[in-house]
């Protein structure tokens, strides 16, 4: 049996790689984790939900059997319990500083949540993790974005996944839910280097190409250990399938 549990899906990548893993032949079931349900139904996909920041704390085996009132998860769960699966985690969890409100609230998204919800996938076995960074990322970076995003890389490769996965888009094309005027301004500016096919890694990429790559990345058994996938690979990647 293979699961995919991803976490994020509100969010632009998310939605596109929600979509992608459904279509996917890869994987027998979702498991979507989040604050809140999504009003998406599909055969393979199973919605859990509650505070993320105590995500260790959740009965997630009642939450799953709650949601098959014939018992059809049942299997699913001893299956997770018994280790007799395979697990892929997915995130592409993040904000915006001015989002969140502040540094602090920014650091407990972008950084936190995203390490609590890897520690949860390991806890139930999951051998391979994806995480959507960004171009940049940079522990040692002055700037804070990216100070967190290589923070986050850096703690990630501490929790001993068998393939860790970091992905690093340049800005991001698609439609989004709210509207940034920086964003669209460099939008406008640097769209005509996607055109041009013109510097991979820093022209703007578009969300499904990112989610496409992961789920193809994945599904990959060459492509072992840690990887930082880039802007202009995943571009490569999308562009051959």
């Amino acid at each position: 049996m293979n699961i995919a549990l991803i976490s994020g899906t509100s969010g632009l990548i998310g939605m596109q790689l929600l979509h992608q893993l459904l279509k996917s032949n890869s994987f027998d079931y979702i498991i979507s984790v989040g604050r809140r349900t999504l009003a998406l139904k599909d055969p393979k996909l199973i919605q859990i939900s509650g505070d993320l920041s105590k995500i260790q704390e959740w009965d997630w085996q009642n939450e799953i059997n709650s949601q098959s009132l014939g018992g059809e998860y049942q299997e699913l769960v001893k299956a997770i319990e018994n280790g007799n699966c395979e697990i892929s985690a997915f995130c592409s969890l993040g904000t915006t500083i001015k989002n969140a409100g502040s540094k602090e609230r920014f650091f407990e998204i972008d950084h936190d949540l995203v390490i609590g919800f890897a520690n949860w996938a390991k806890s139930l076995g999951a051998k391979s993790f994806h995480y959507v960074s960004a171009t940049g990322a940079d522990a040692d970076s002055s700037i804070f974005y990216n100070k967190v995003k290589g923070q986050t890389e850096l703690d990630l490769q501490k929790i001993g996944f068998d393939r860790l996965k970091i992905y690093q888009p340049s800005l991001l094309l698609g439609n989004r839910s709210e509207f940034r005027f920086g964003e669209q301004v460099a939008t406008i500016l640097m769209k005509p280097l996607v055109w041009l096919k013109l510097f991979k890694n820093f022209r703007p990429i578009y969300d499904y190409q990112v989610a496409k790559s992961m789920v193809l990345v994945d599904s990959d058994p060459k492509r072992v250990g840690m990887e930082r996938v880039s802007s202009g690979e995943m571009q490569d990647l999308t562009a051959k399938k």
